[in-house]
């Protein structure tokens, strides 16, 4: 709903969008579901009048940062996501990390995505993580190359 209104209003903006099927007592439907559940982001130029299209726009609770002032993201990470998304590699939400190295992959469909290694058991994968607003994806990295980044 948010992003609608923010796209009504010539506010450039990117939710995260995932297929999920969900069952119900009756029928099974495949749905589209927020990857970041709450979040939308949003790209301006940052002034006291956009600030305020913004805040204005129903269902936005206020922005992400110092003071809640909104803070820039930047913009690998949110590339990193679009690319991931646009892989169709299986992957699912993770808790958000700070500690372990930070990888590259090379090769794949994945080229270039940044993340944070994370092993548990013999199972590797690559958190790409959103710092700001705290929220992870995890997708398992089984077969592609990866290097310090």
């Amino acid at each position: 709903m948010v992003s609608q209104q923010l796209e009504k209003q010539g506010i450039e903006r990117f939710l995260p969008l995932v297929k999920r099927t969900r069952q119900w007592s009756d029928r099974t439907k495949e749905v589209e579901l927020p990857v970041f559940s709450g979040y939308c982001f949003v790209r301006m130029v940052f002034s006291s009048a956009a600030r305020m299209r913004v805040l204005q726009t129903h269902g936005v609770a206020g922005f992400v940062g110092p003071n809640g002032l909104g803070a820039a993201i930047p913009d690998s990470e949110i590339q990193d996501v679009r690319t991931l998304l646009a892989s169709s590699v299986p992957f699912e939400e993770h808790s958000f990390l700070r500690v372990g190295q930070r990888v590259r992959i090379r090769g794949g469909s994945l080229d270039g995505v940044e993340g944070i290694l994370s092993s548990h058991e013999d199972d590797q994968s690559l958190v790409v993580s959103v710092d700001l607003i705290q929220r992870s994806l995890s997708v398992r990295i089984q077969g592609y190359e990866v290097e310090p980044a």
